[in-house]
């Protein structure tokens, strides 16, 4: 057997223990992350009263696209850092500002401060991610790398997996301890990364180690020079402020005034003396970043980010629209009766009986709200004032407290309960009660858990370009697919669960073929002394991704699935995406790639 064609057995044995060191961390990371993350959409736009922060879905978007953007941004100066003083110290700077950022998340409710401790909690993961995935790729080779990075992927969805379970769990009781949850995560790290992590960088301890104004210099001599980021950071400005609703500059406005900014650095770079007519030596040297003609230093690299940011936009809507979605339009009654067919039913009149309150959690303060909406209604149908708008405005309502009743349904149960108010919660509940969305959403992780090693495995055999193509095309159908599942929610039967769920499970196939083989490749072109770096470059594709789903999920949601009542319509624009961006990465392999890369590629040499 030859080098490069180990075994499965013989990979597992080729790795470190730092290798598991930071799978580990990577779980616990991770726990902590999507245990906010997934049910995040639903904390920002639950009511006050039932605990959340009460604030729109386009307010939703505007921070799920802007502070994550920032967290995947990042990186690029982090993993340079990293690469410069060490794998450890970043690790260890990472938890501590972990520790502190979840929990000052879960302290602050109005819009700017709540916008602070989420940045805070940011730069927390931004220092961490590139490390880690820079850890991986140091510690791994061309005989393991694929099965390697399979491995760190399924570590990820573990710890995506577990982290909304335990969320789920403690948000019944309060909101509150799903942010001491998240920092608990972190301090398990601050003391694996203690006593066990050891450091596979060179350069910390090196003699020749860079400056810190290198390590600046560094950060940004991948993709081009200053004036490249400024221009393109000022677009991505741009973006955002429209975002914002803010009226001296709508979208409209905004879409204007991108290309006028593209012809007027063009025009700049045309007045500008070439490079080439310059002196060289120290005069050359001191020219300002602003009298320099913009230039893109790996157009090719920064052509793969582009396009890969096509993939993480559609991906992320599995996190931030998805559990909304499910809350609004999805009935999930069918999820309860196939899981109490398993494991038996409960008392038929104790809601707080049975399986069901473990996976459809109902907290004391949303329960107290049903109670006030129920008891209006109860007065209302006493005094012989129940109107046919009062039971559409409560049927709506109660969704925030994860209860689904037409409005009809609650006219028959008010009219049976007579002044039990208490009655008519329980029955309310019973009859009602719908699963927790992020543990539909955690069928995605779940699926990655059990079958992604076996697929890196597999596709290691064929052609990097090839498994991410079709991977793909495999999450656009997955992500599509939810455009089927019916679309009279929110006062509505709902949709199916069934047709959700089994879109979230095929996008998930999807997700394992894309995902962790295109940071493999970017593992392997990276120079060796350069791993974090080039990973964290890598992120800028994930920084764009979570701007532009964040800034889509927002306004496509408010516009099409609540105004308009057609999120079939948003989902088939989802998939759609995910879809141009396989055919995108087609044309770039057939016409960007040069030929010697794409053999190089083909077999992760």
């Amino acid at each position: 057997m030859s080098e490069k064609n180990l075994g499965f057995a013989a990979q597992i044995k080729s790795y470190p223990a730092t290798f598991w060191v930071a799978n580990t961390m990577e779980i616990f990371e991770r726990m902590a992350w999507y245990g906010w993350f997934t049910v995040s959409s639903v904390y920002i736009t639950g009511a006050v009263a039932t605990g959340g922060l009460g604030f729109t879905s386009e307010q939703r978007g505007q921070i799920q696209a802007v502070v994550p953007f920032l967290l995947y941004l990042m990186p690029v100066f982090t993993g340079a850092l990293a690469d410069r003083y060490g794998y450890k110290k970043m690790f260890t700077l990472a938890y501590l500002v972990m520790i502190v950022s979840y929990y000052l998340l879960g302290q602050f409710h109005t819009f700017p401060s709540f916008m602070m401790a989420f940045l805070f909690v940011a730069v927390g993961a931004a220092i961490f991610k590139p490390v880690v995935v820079g850890t991986v790729a140091r510690v791994t080779d061309e005989r393991n790398s694929a099965t390697g990075f399979g491995i760190f992927y399924m570590m990820v969805n573990i710890g995506g997996f577990v982290g909304p379970i335990v969320a789920g769990l403690v948000r019944g009781l309060s909101w509150n301890y799903v942010f001491i949850a998240c920092s608990f995560w972190a301090f398990l790290n601050l003391i694996i990364v203690t006593l066990f992590y050891k450091e596979p960088t060179t350069e910390a301890a090196s003699a020749t180690r860079r400056t810190f104004r290198k390590v600046l210099e560094n950060s940004v001599e991948v993709l081009g020079n200053v004036r490249f980021f400024v221009a393109s950071f000022t677009i991505l400005i741009a973006l955002m402020v429209a975002n914002q609703g803010i009226r001296w500059f709508s979208w409209t406005r905004c879409f204007y005034f991108i290309p006028i900014w593209l012809v007027l650095n063009f025009v700049y770079d045309q007045l500008l003396p070439p490079e080439s007519g310059r002196p060289a030596g120290p005069e050359k040297a001191r020219r300002m970043w602003f009298t320099q003609r913009m230039h893109c230093g790996n157009w090719r690299f920064a052509l793969f980010l582009l396009i890969m940011s096509g993939f993480w936009t559609s991906f992320q809507q599995i996190f931030i629209t998805m559990p909304e979605y499910i809350r609004d339009f999805t009935e999930t009654r069918p999820l309860i009766h196939a899981t109490e067919a398993v494991f038996g039913k409960g008392d038929p009149n104790d809601p707080h009986s049975g399986v069901a309150p473990y996976i459809a959690t109902i907290s004391d303060s949303e329960r107290r709200e049903i109670i006030r909406k129920l008891d209006k209604l109860v007065a209302a149908q006493a005094s012989g004032r129940l109107e046919d708008q009062q039971l559409a405005d409560a049927s709506r309502e109660l969704l925030e407290s994860k209860v689904r009743l037409l409005p009809t349904q609650l006219r028959e149960l008010v009219q049976a309960g007579g002044a039990n108010v208490e009655s008519v919660t329980n029955q309310a509940i019973m009859q009602g009660r719908q699963v927790n969305p992020e543990l539909i959403v955690n069928f995605d992780a779940g699926a990655i858990i059990l079958i992604q090693v076996l697929i890196s495995f597999l596709m290691a055999r064929f052609h990097r370009f090839t498994t991410i193509i079709v991977g793909m095309v495999i999450a656009a159908l997955g992500i599509g697919l939810s455009a089927f599942a019916g679309d009279t929610g929110m006062v509505g039967i709902g949709g199916s669960v069934w047709i959700v769920s089994l879109g979230i499970i095929i996008f998930a196939v999807g997700e394992m073929m894309a995902s962790p083989t295109s940071q493999e490749y970017v593992g392997r072109i990276a120079p060796r002394d350069k791993v974090a770096l080039y990973m964290g470059y890598y992120f800028v594709a994930i920084a764009l991704g979570n701007l532009f789903s964040g800034i889509l999920s927002g306004q496509l949601y408010g516009k099409l699935a609540r105004d308009m009542q057609r999120p079939d319509l948003m989902w088939l624009a989802f998939g759609g995406i995910m879809f141009m961006t396989a055919v995108a990465f087609l044309f770039y392999n057939k016409f960007a790639v040069p030929k010697a890369a794409i053999n190089t590629v083909a077999q992760g040499e």
